[in-house]
Order: structure tokens, then sequence, then C-alpha cells
């Protein structure tokens, strides 16, 4: 089945069970006649001497048709309306007040210009999770909080990274927190397996570096880069390696200042239209790296699309130093 998703302030997708498409209309000089109970060459009897003229009734016409074409889903909306009300945990006095709206899957399919398959897909990418049947998103330090208590028992019971029980945790972080989020955040920050009949979870080290940093950066304006390295190295678990290949669309070091610094910049956060992600990069650095900006235009890429023809599109190239650089097509404001 297809279905027609869009609200009244938006351009009308059409999507299939996995795809999004964009629709336009396209004029065509064949005239397209609407015939009830048509029938093809191929459904007629192919024996001449039976041929009958058939006459049929047209019960229309068109000079237009709908022209689908493959997008990208419209999932930056999706974000936007779980963070109206992060959950901060069972005991948020906010949650029992609140009257924020709560999205269940059907609403989400309402509301969001994307697939089924492809909404679903991004709510694990996001590590959304539910709760009462409402998806929701942890607020940042409720998450930290839970990854916290989860590293510290490792540390305390020194077990390996790569198997992680999931009954003991169950058991001994219980009382602290509801068992399910227990889980939850362990299904966010480890790869789950079955070994002699019990759940493990091996520990995704790169994207618990990555938490923790952001979580440093996330209160500094801007950050010494070689402070900030060895803080952030010393605040990870033991066993843990820090690298800066693990901020990718996150953070941003600034070479040109003296000292090097590094700041909080998150793709999730910069517009969904191409030309004016490009407007918005273009205006925090007037001049890119490709190896810099790639992993903020990374999402924006059409299927079969490049980064490399997405910078030829939305910027100009030119050399410094001996190194490419790119910079806006247009005049920032």
């Amino acid at each position: 089945s297809l279905v027609i998703r869009g609200e009244k302030d938006e351009q009308a997708v059409l999507c299939s069970k996995d795809k999004t498409y964009d629709m336009k209309v396209a004029d065509t000089s064949n005239m397209l006649l609407f015939v009830p109970g048509c029938k093809t060459p191929e459904q007629l009897n192919a024996d001449q001497a039976s041929c009958d003229i058939i006459h049929s009734q047209i019960a229309g016409f068109s000079n237009n048709f709908w022209e689908l074409r493959r997008c990208r889903p419209k999932l930056k909306k999706l974000r936007k309306l779980l963070m109206e009300r992060p959950y901060e945990g069972p005991d948020s006095q906010k949650d029992r007040t609140s009257t924020f709206s709560k999205y269940t899957t059907e609403d989400l399919l309402s509301l969001i210009q994307a697939s089924e398959e492809e909404i679903l897909h991004h709510l694990q990418v996001i590590d959304a999770c539910k709760i009462e049947g409402y998806w929701r998103i942890l607020e940042f330090d409720y998450e930290m909080k839970l990854l916290n208590h989860v590293t510290q028992l490792i540390d305390s019971e020194s077990w390996s990274l790569t198997k992680v029980p999931l009954r003991t945790c169950l058991e001994e972080l219980g009382s602290l927190e509801p068992k399910e989020m227990i889980e939850h955040i362990l299904l966010s920050y480890g790869r789950k397996y079955v070994d002699d009949g019990e759940v493990y979870f091996e520990m995704r080290e790169d994207k618990i570096c990555r938490a923790i940093a952001q979580m440093l950066l996330q209160n500094a304006v801007k950050f010494n880069l070689s402070e900030f390295q060895e803080v952030w190295q010393q605040s990870v678990p033991e066993g843990m390696t820090t690298r800066l290949d693990q901020l990718k669309g996150l953070a941003l070091v600034d070479k040109s200042s003296r000292p090097e610094t590094i700041f909080l910049l998150k793709v999730e956060d910069l517009p969904e239209d191409n030309q004016e992600r490009f407007n918005s990069l273009f205006s925090i650095r007037e001049k890119w790296t490709e190896v810099d900006i790639t992993p903020y235009i990374q999402d924006l890429c059409a299927e079969k699309q490049t980064v490399g023809a997405l910078l030829t599109k939305y910027a100009r190239s030119s050399m410094q130093n001996g190194v490419k650089v790119y910079n806006s097509r247009r005049p920032i404001s």
C-alpha cells in the first residue's frame, strides 16, 4: 500500500513500506485516457478469427501525472517532537504533572514524512525507547547517570567490556533504576549476544567515549584541545581509548586558534534543507576542508550521491597552503 504524508504547510511525499518519494506534477503531450475494464493486447485472444471490435466508454482523460522521485526521509522533525519532553526517569515530577504530547507509533506515522521502516529505523538510531506505549528519548543527564551505573558495576566486578552479563546487571542495579531502563542503556551502548543460554553485551567503546565527550563539552563554549583530550581519557572507563575520530558530527576542532580548541557542533542541530545546511556551516566557519565538512553533510546525500557532488553544487573550492578548501558560493549574511 502507498500513503501520502504531510501536514498543511509541508510539501506532500508518497511513502511505501520502506521508501519515501517526492511528488511532482508532470505534463504530458500524450493524452491519457481512463477506460473502465480496459484490456491490453496480451489479455485478448490471439486467435485472429475470433477478433471482435470492442466498443469502450471513456470515463475521463488527463494531460498530466504524478512523477515520483526517491528522496531522503524527513526525519529531523522526529527527534524534535520527542525532545519536547525528554524522559528524566521514573521519579520525574515533570512527567507526572506535565500535559505535553506523547507520541505512539501511529502518531509518528501521521506526523513524520517518512515510511514506516525508515521511522522505526531512525527511532533505533536516536536510541528512543517505548515507555508505557509512547516513544521517548532519555534526557541526556539521566542517560549519563544510567551509563555511569553500568560502567561502575563493570569496573567493580572487573568484567571484560566484551562480556557484560544482563542478568547480573539487572539484579545489581534494579534497586537503583527500573530494569527496563538498565536494559535499554545496555542495548544503546552495547551489542547483545547469547552465550551458553545467558544474555551478554559487548560494550561499544566508540559510542561510550563519544557520549562522555559530549558530557564534558556541553558546558563549555570552547575547550583547550590538549586539556580536553587529557580530561576525556581520564573520564572514560578503564580499558577504553579515546580518539578524535570518535567525535565526527559531534565536535569540531579549531586548528586556526592558538592553542587549538574544540567545541560542540552536533549534526542533528543543523537544518535539514541542503542550502540552509551549507549556509549554517559557512556562517560557523568560512572555509572548510573536505575531511572536516564531510560528517556534517554526509546525511544529505541522496541515493547514489557523493559528498563530492554535494560540495560541487553548494560550495566553491580553492587551495590554501596546499590544501583544498571549500567556501560558500553565495555571500553569507
